[in-house]
């Protein structure tokens, strides 16, 4: 059914102790979160947030010391078998696919070790989807990035599966085969009805194809929201002001957090996020008192990347006090 919850993670925690000194890290700390049928889920976060303990939870390959895993309903941890036969997924560096095989062998091999007898007339049908039914006898190790990232993804969709977990999907690709794989992923969720949870550090692909978003730091999930609300409420407060300096002190500034982007010839441009926009007006206020005069003043251009290294960067208890607000 469209919009079912399909996949729920619930108070994920792993921890980890270091070799030497037994020292206890927190990799995963009580997350949660849920995908629904038909959507197209990022799971985004800087090297060491959290997300490669996340994912391989969800795939089953490591055991996480507390909270649930469900997929279907099936639970991970109980029901092993059941669950995992509903994902599928596509791992960094194209683990998926066997180098020494073709695109057609890897497919009906990978699919059958998942019980799915899949015929060479159905893998060539797979396979046309991405452009790939000319290379259908070449070994995987002659294709290029582009094409062996395919079919790899080709090779996901294979299994049958519901939900495809796609780890990296566009690391190393051009950029004419990124955008012609954006929109082999779009194509897959409104076509044929498969959800897609994804792990990227490619903003562009988040930005172009992701319904939801989940951005992990430090263990923790600090902000799961809808793309567009979250673009929205950060366009809605980021403004980029230029002014004539003329020598005054502008230190006072600093109080709304102002970050200075450009300087020269007597100008000054700096940028401001202002979650509430009435504040925009003491900053009017603050400029006209110690003589500053304002050449400019717009709404700065959002994009995903802007938004990510604002989660990731600021400090805890700022994340908290804004997840709190919206």
């Amino acid at each position: 059914m469209k919009n079912e919850v399909i996949l729920k993670v619930q108070n994920l925690t792993k921890t980890y102790h270091r070799r030497k000194t037994r020292e206890k890290l927190v990799a995963v700390d009580n997350i949660s979160f849920e995908i629904r049928q038909g959507e197209i889920f990022a799971l985004l976060g800087p090297n060491g947030a959290g997300k490669t303990t996340t994912i391989k939870s969800i795939c089953g390959l490591l055991l996480p010391d507390s909270g649930s895993l469900e997929i279907m309903g099936k639970s991970i941890l109980k029901e092993r078998g059941k669950a995992l036969r509903h994902i599928s997924a596509v791992l960094e560096g194209n683990r998926n696919i066997y180098w020494r095989m073709t695109p057609v062998e890897n497919m009906i091999y990978f699919s059958g070790i998942r019980g799915k007898r899949l015929t060479r007339k159905e893998s060539l049908e797979i396979l046309d989807k991405f452009g790939l039914k000319e290379k259908a006898n070449d070994l995987a190790q002659q294709l290029s990035r582009g094409m062996q990232q395919k079919t790899a993804v080709a090779v996901c969709l294979a299994t049958g599966a519901e939900i495809l977990l796609l780890d990296e999907p566009t690391l190393g690709l051009d950029v004419a085969s990124s955008i012609e794989l954006r929109h082999i992923l779009r194509s897959l969720v409104e076509k044929e009805g498969k959800t897609i949870l994804l792990s990227t550090h490619d903003m562009n692909l988040v930005e172009a194809i992701a319904d939801r978003v989940a951005i992990m730091s430090k263990g923790k999930i600090v902000v799961c929201e809808r793309k567009e609300k979250l673009m929205e409420m950060f366009k809605a407060r980021r403004y980029v002001l230029k002014v004539s300096t003329n020598g005054q002190d502008i230190t006072s500034l600093e109080t709304f957090g102002a970050m200075i982007t450009k300087k020269e010839d007597g100008l000054l441009e700096f940028a401001i996020d202002l979650e509430n926009p009435k504040k925009l007006f003491d900053l009017m206020d603050t400029l006209k008192t110690v003589g500053t005069e304002i050449k400019s003043i717009e709404q700065d251009t959002v994009n995903f990347e802007k938004i990510f290294m604002k989660y990731v960067s600021e400090p805890e208890e700022d994340k908290v006090k804004k997840d709190s607000i919206t």
